[in-house]
């Protein structure tokens, strides 16, 4: 089977609720979005699910408490405490399921850094800041992040999954292929702009796609080849025991 790359954004937030933008401002889960977050969980991963676990090969997440939080409730069957743990508390999870992925907590996958934005609406910017046409993908953020400034962070890791995971398993017979699916769990605007990247675009052509707070989105590859990069528009789910 092809390897795939899984981006989940956090569940919902206060700030996503009311659009305000929020990379370094830590702040947590709705009670709401951890609900929606465990039900993506139970329907998504699984041995018969998109996400299957044991073909985890590699976890990444955002230092952030959100992102971090998602990650739990996700429901993998990490058997270790994630690094920010001392024990596993994880809930619900089922017992069958079980993840040997190693879970990195990297900065790579960081929101964007807003700068002087942080915490204000696209309204506001526009309208009170004196950026009536401004857009996050041409225009970067002062005092924080360029659209540059991401794609460079982007394509570092994008290189060490492909390099590490995903073009090893390529090039083996399919028998013989160890885990290769790897997972991020990351923020809004971070994970448009590393889907982008992964086919080649550059962000300043905004890259017009949208994910939801604890949206899941899937990235592979045409024709089992590593320079093939494709967005997955609709993965399907796997029957037990399938190569």
């Amino acid at each position: 089977m092809t390897p795939r790359l899984f981006i989940i954004r956090h569940g919902e937030t206060q700030w996503s609720l009311s659009g305000q933008h929020t990379s370094t401002t830590d702040i947590p889960l709705t009670a709401a979005g951890e609900k929606r977050i465990q039900a993506t969980g139970r329907a998504l991963v699984g041995p018969d699910r998109l996400i299957v676990p044991d073909r985890l090969a590699q976890v990444y997440v955002s230092p952030r408490a959100r992102a971090r939080r998602t990650l739990e409730l996700l429901g993998l069957g990490v058997g270790d405490a994630l690094p920010w743990q001392t024990a596993t508390g994880n809930e619900d999870w089922d017992e069958s399921v079980r993840c040997a992925a190693k879970v990195t907590v990297t900065e790579d996958v960081r929101e964007w850094d807003y700068g002087q934005y942080e915490g204000l609406t696209s309204k506001v910017i526009r309208e009170e800041k004196g950026a009536p046409g401004w857009d996050i993908w041409r225009d970067g953020c002062p005092g924080g992040e360029s659209p540059e400034d991401v794609m460079q962070r982007l394509d570092r890791i994008i290189a060490e999954i492909r390099d590490k995971y995903h073009a090893p398993a390529l090039a083996c017979p399919p028998e013989e292929c160890p885990p290769a699916d790897v997972l991020i769990v990351a923020h809004g605007h971070i994970l448009r702009a590393l889907a982008a990247r992964w086919v080649g675009r550059n962000v300043a052509d905004n890259p017009s796609l949208i994910l939801e707070a604890g949206g899941v989105g899937t990235l592979s590859y045409e024709h089992h080849a590593v320079d093939e990069p494709a967005i997955l528009l609709g993965g399907a789910f796997v029957v037990p025991g399938e190569m």
